[in-house]
């Protein structure tokens, strides 16, 4: 049933049974133009027929066309984008005509709808191996790979700090008499430091001395 030109068009989920090749265009001006709708719909498809339906009712000044498609993905586009359309200052009124389908047809279509479920499927099924697959060997090879950096970087900094302070003479001996903090009170706590190393050090040193001053024991008691 046409709906009216004021009326605003309503929300519909189409099925594959709903869905056609043949489709019916409504409100096309009464001015012969029926090559130029021919032409506009022969831009998303090869077209086999498209001719006027004389006996079809309609508006006055208007005429009804009927349209066949080769395929029906042409039809869904077409109905998509010229639907609701203006041509020659008239909104198109484009549905499906299943109606007018064979037999042959409508086991043409649901083919074609098995064939696009299928691809759909595999490709969404394949998409997801392939990003879990990549996000394992990526977790795992940036986890290998970022220890084998720091393990890197660390035996880098190591050679490069050894070989600037040992290749410097600044770090190659310092005196224990030298102040060489900019600090009064950071030189004061060194040198309590070292006094007290002195101190320990002397009394190591005194201790080995007496040590190695005593006599060994002799052992002189009787064996029986």
């Amino acid at each position: 049933m046409p709906r009216d030109r004021d009326e605003p068009a309503a929300v519909r989920v189409y099925t594959v049974c709903d869905e056609s090749k043949y489709l019916i265009v409504r409100n096309v001006p009464a001015l012969g133009c029926g090559d130029e709708l021919g032409t506009l719909f022969s831009t998303y498809g090869p077209l086999e027929e498209c001719k006027p339906m004389d006996a079809e009712d309609c508006e006055e000044y208007t005429d009804v066309f009927f349209i066949k498609f080769s395929q029906v993905s042409n039809a869904r586009f077409a109905k998509r984008k010229l639907d609701e359309s203006v041509f020659l200052g008239n909104r198109l009124q484009v549905s499906y005509a299943p109606q007018f389908e064979s037999l042959e047809d409508t086991k043409e279509k649901l083919e074609v709808r098995r064939k696009e479920v299928l691809v759909r499927i595999r490709s969404t099924a394949g998409s997801r191996t392939e990003g879990l697959s990549q996000y394992s060997l990526g977790q795992g090879s940036s986890s290998g790979n970022s220890h084998h950096q720091m393990s890197s970087n660390k035996r880098e900094y190591t050679k490069t700090f050894y070989t600037s302070h040992m290749g410097d003479a600044r770090f190659s001996h310092v005196s224990s008499n030298k102040d060489y903090f900019p600090s009064e009170s950071m030189n004061a706590t060194v040198n309590l430091v070292r006094q007290k190393l002195d101190k320990i050090q002397s009394g190591s040193d005194t201790c080995n001395a007496d040590a190695t001053s005593k006599k060994p024991r002799v052992d002189n008691r009787r064996r029986i």
